[in-house]
């Protein structure tokens, strides 16, 4: 063999392999990153399958747990145009895996063409002994009874012609071969994809944020207790998880004042971001908080009452942290000597020092932050809220989030980056659970509308969980300034209902806090951020009532326990917002229809896609408002909607079908 020869056959490919798969959805960034889904979700899977020839084509679907060896499988579909899907359910938390393999089924293809033969009246004799061969060829990689039943159809197809067509055509003998294929020239996927399960709480929550500082009475600092005190209220509104601000000591060096005054006054407790001082770091709680043990008891009772506790992790620092001194190398140094404080000009924030990430000594800072959160998992934490992730290299939030869901694939990390769209997605591919997003400033029709659709459908909806977020600490919008107590009501049903997952700057929203610091600023007067707030939570015009009734709400109808189905559907007055979410059986569709103007009231002609809904458009068909109890009788594609914000600023409505009986009795379903 010459060399040329030689070279030639060692480019041969490693099987001799005629089918081709291409184009796999989902597949995020070519398989360098995870989708996500939770527990119970279903992965649906297409691709372009397809050979030379016209030989029938099998494929399936190949899935496991990382930790397992063995891949389950479940067959593909052929759609059209050489399109196949295929589909999976997750049952447990951690990393999944799954991808296609495909054959040339040898056996279908015998079969079809047998089926021609038949029907243009051609002898067959032949045919049948190569399917013979086929069948006995099955035996062999079959076992036990199966291989028996095998042998004797093969010999079924070599004997008296009418009862070996008959055997050729029978479906359980077609069946019985399915389970045997040759796979010895089969195309397997080029990768191995990757789904993130995560549990149920990432996909459906409701959270509550508050200051436990604030919780004190009589003019006291609040303390862990005071929070156990106030979880029966926040339980009875429905919320999932409590989010607590930073619990740390507070910096001294710099503290600012009320307003974020650069000058802080005696008395006056600093901001809980700027983290450490001699009390302490990112490891120890404010005195004033109470103990470790207190946390721990915490908690637990917020999980007697079915709330999970959420921690603010913030890598910064104050001046006096402890770090300051132990790792001089982890920040940066001023040409005279100082700490770089945080900036963002012309914005100072001269009580918080950043790391430097591109320090000599980056792998120890490194495995230092992960170890913040290794911390707080040891005393029961599992839900963390990240601020400002994106002012941090990616690289480490992938090394990161991967090692801590390794220890435990429950965690839940949300992002709070409000930052571009490219890097927003970015941190989601990285492994953060959920994400904050652009819902605060999205008031408009057109804008809810694209912005949604766009963060529901794949490729995006695949990898970000959005968790929908009306006001913060750090957000007062224009909106809520302007719209008083009519626009936080926009707002709360909007949250609640176009994202599986919300949350509220609790006390604040609750009691319609509007008054920014100055004008054209989104920073509260008298920001709970800078000092100890006083909150009366039995003033009129507390939102609770309606809070509690929208969590019973999202609770007792699993439509909105997902955004993959949400839709949006017309109406003609562009100040009157309406959507759809729906289970995938379609016994429970809720209907949302927003008055999106705080001051006047709004109507107009809403059209709905009966077929969709599975609705006879010559019937009545029941729109039952659960915020109201009110019933309405609708009929047809078309019907009319009015809102008046300053009495309820929306509709939130279970679609209920007439059923008829067997007694010919009408009720609805």
């Amino acid at each position: 063999m010459t060399d040329q020869e030689t070279e030639n056959e060692n480019t041969f490919p490693q099987r001799n392999s005629r089918v081709a798969i291409e184009n796999v959805i989902p597949e995020i960034d070519e398989g360098h990153y995870a989708l996500k889904r939770t527990v119970g979700e279903t992965v649906t899977v297409e691709a372009d399958i397809f050979a030379d020839g016209h030989d029938v084509l099998t494929a399936v679907l190949k899935f496991r747990p990382q930790n397992t060896s063995d891949w389950q499988e479940t067959p593909m579909s052929f759609l059209v145009n050489d399109r196949w899907s295929g589909e999976f359910s997750v049952t447990e938390t951690g990393t999944w895996l799954y991808t296609i393999e495909a054959w040339v089924d040898h056996f279908q293809s015998w079969r079809r063409d047998l089926k021609k033969r038949l029907d243009a009246k051609q002898d067959v004799s032949v045919d049948l002994l190569v399917g013979a061969e086929m069948v006995q060829a099955a035996a062999a990689r079959a076992t036990g009874a199966d291989a028996t039943q095998l042998l004797n159809w093969a010999t079924d197809l070599r004997g008296e012609k009418k009862a070996a067509i008959e055997r050729a055509l029978d479906l359980q003998m077609a069946g019985l071969m399915a389970r045997y294929p040759d796979r010895r020239l089969s195309t397997i996927y080029q990768r191995e994809l990757r789904v993130t399960v995560d549990p149920p709480l990432a996909r459906f929550s409701a959270w509550y944020e508050l200051f436990p500082r604030s919780l004190g009475a009589g003019g006291r600092h609040g303390t862990f207790k005071d929070c156990e005190a106030a979880l029966p209220r926040i339980a009875e509104m429905g919320f999932d998880i409590l989010y607590l601000p930073p619990i740390h000591p507070i910096g001294k060096s710099f503290r600012k004042g009320k307003n974020n005054n650069p000058k802080c006054r005696p008395g006056e407790p600093g901001s809980p971001w700027a983290i450490g001082s001699s009390e302490g770091g990112h490891k120890s709680i404010h005195p004033e908080l109470g103990a470790l043990d207190d946390f721990r008891r915490l908690v637990e009772k917020a999980r007697e009452h079915k709330i999970e506790m959420a921690l603010d992790i913030a890598f910064q620092c104050a001046p006096d942290h402890p770090w300051i001194k132990e790792h001089p190398e982890w920040f940066l140094k001023r040409p005279d000597g100082s700490i770089q404080y945080a900036e963002n000009p012309p914005k100072k924030y001269e009580d918080i020092v950043p790391f430097n990430f591109e320090c000599e000594d980056w792998r120890g800072l490194w495995r230092e932050l992960k170890s913040v959160f290794e911390f707080w998992m040891e005393q029961g934490v599992n839900v963390f809220r990240v601020d400002n992730p994106h002012t941090k290299p990616f690289a480490f939030w992938e090394w990161c989030i991967a090692g801590l869901k390794q220890k435990n694939p429950d965690l839940i990390f949300l992002s709070e980056a409000f930052t571009r769209p490219k890097v927003m997605y970015e941190l989601a591919k990285l492994g953060f659970t959920q994400s904050y997003n652009y819902f605060p400033w999205r008031n408009g029709k057109h804008e809810l509308t694209e912005y949604f659709t766009e963060i529901t459908r794949p490729p995006v909806s695949d990898f970000l969980r959005y968790n929908l977020w009306p006001n913060t600490p750090d957000i007062l919008t224009e909106f809520l300034q302007s719209g008083g107590r009519e626009a936080f009501m926009i707002r709360l049903v909007l949250a609640a209902t176009l994202g599986a997952s919300y949350g509220i700057y609790g006390p604040a929203f609750e009691l319609c806090e509007n008054a920014p610091r100055e004008p054209d600023s989104e920073e509260y007067l008298n920001s709970e951020k800078y000092e100890i707030r006083r909150w009366d939570l039995s003033a009129p015009e507390n939102l609770s009532g309606l809070i509690a009734r929208l969590n019973r709400i999202r609770r007792e109808n699993p439509a909105l326990q997902s955004d993959r189905t949400l839709r949006f559907h017309h109406v003609d007055n562009d100040q009157i917002l309406a959507y759809s979410k729906m289970t995938p059986d379609k016994s429970d569709i809720i209907l949302v229809v927003v008055n999106l103007n705080p001051c006047y009231t709004h109507s107009g002609w809403l059209d709905l896609p009966l077929e969709d809904f599975d609705i006879d458009p010559r019937r009545t068909f029941q729109m039952h408002d659960l915020l109201t109890d009110t019933r309405f009788f609708w009929h047809g594609q078309r019907n009319y909607v009015e809102l008046n914000p300053h009495r309820l600023p929306a509709h939130v409505l279970r679609l209920r079908r007439y059923i008829r009986t067997e007694h010919d009795f009408d009720y609805f379903l």
